[in-house]
């Protein structure tokens, strides 16, 4: 089944059991809050650690405005209050090949810890029976590109592209051009949520979490964004190839044995109506200075 063969991409991060202390998360005053990005070149692509992150090419990036968190439960249930939108997830769940990406710590030997579950969406992530009752800060997973730029036309902005994105998390890294300091500072401190450990049969959770966070619970990167790295996936606008859209960042399942794609330049496929318990997004909005434009 072809969603089956999407569950196989070697590079899907996900949630898994929830760690950590659940009630930090970004500050009350910077929810919702956008950050300016001034206009600039950055190199694209830069230290790449895998073909598709080929080539490095120095590009011009006009300004624009992007939201400091990852679009939250909270943030996604007033879409859906206001509007009565259905997901792809909750549209297909009826579907023989529908439903949502789930994964699952191995137990016992299970060798295939992602699953295609029917009734796992944004409001029942880990499948029926689930809630985000008091995770509404959470960043709001199960949802397909097709879902995201949807909520970003009802708020007034829309996804950032690859570079614009990319631009962004670049800019955030600590001085000195580490690729990776945007999920390990000094001494491999994680400052960011990702996987350690050997993925998937040891999760130690050195950096409190073994599933998704609450946004904000890592230190904001050098021009105020939060989880830019890990976390979840984010979507961008940009194709990958025919019926995907790029995703960036990297995932809480982002390991140095798995991916290591906890990086600004890494980049993989999404289906375009096609969810999973470790993607998400985040919406930009253009500078006021291109609103007349």
């Amino acid at each position: 089944m072809r969603r089956l063969a999407v569950l196989g991409l070697a590079l899907l991060g996900a949630c898994g059991v929830r760690g950590g202390d659940a009630a930090c998360g970004i500050p009350a005053d910077r929810l919702g809050v956008f950050v300016d990005v001034p206009e600039g070149r950055f190199i694209k692509g830069a230290a790449p650690r895998y073909p598709e992150e080929r080539p490095e090419v120095s590009l011009h990036v006009g300004a624009f405005r992007i939201q400091a968190h990852e679009v939250t439960n909270d943030q996604f249930a007033a879409f859906v209050k206001a509007t009565g939108y259905l997901t792809d997830a909750e549209r297909t769940a009826g579907d023989a090949d529908g439903g949502s990406a789930v994964f699952t710590a191995p137990d016992g030997g299970e060798s295939r810890p992602w699953k295609l579950v029917q009734g796992a969406t944004w409001r029942t992530p880990e499948g029926p029976g689930s809630d985000i009752a008091g995770r509404g800060r959470d960043p709001v997973v199960h949802v397909s590109p097709a879902d995201a730029a949807a909520y970003a036309a009802w708020v007034g902005g829309r996804l950032p592209t690859e570079v614009e994105w990319e631009y962004a998390a670049s800019l955030g890294l600590p001085k000195g051009g580490d690729q990776e300091a945007g999920a390990y500072g000094p001494e491999a401190r994680p400052v960011a949520n990702t996987w350690q450990g050997v993925f998937p049969e040891e999760q130690k959770a050195a950096d409190g979490f073994a599933g998704r966070a609450p946004v904000g619970c890592f230190p904001p990167s050098r021009i105020g964004l939060y989880d830019m790295i890990g976390n979840v996936w984010e979507i961008t606008e940009t194709p990958y190839g025919e019926g995907t859209q790029t995703i960036k960042g990297g995932s809480y399942l982002c390991s140095e044995n798995f991916c290591r794609r906890y990086r600004p330049a890494a980049r993989q496929p999404q289906e375009a109506r096609f969810s999973a318990s470790h993607v998400g997004f985040r919406i930009i909005k253009d500078a006021p200075s291109q609103l007349g434009q």
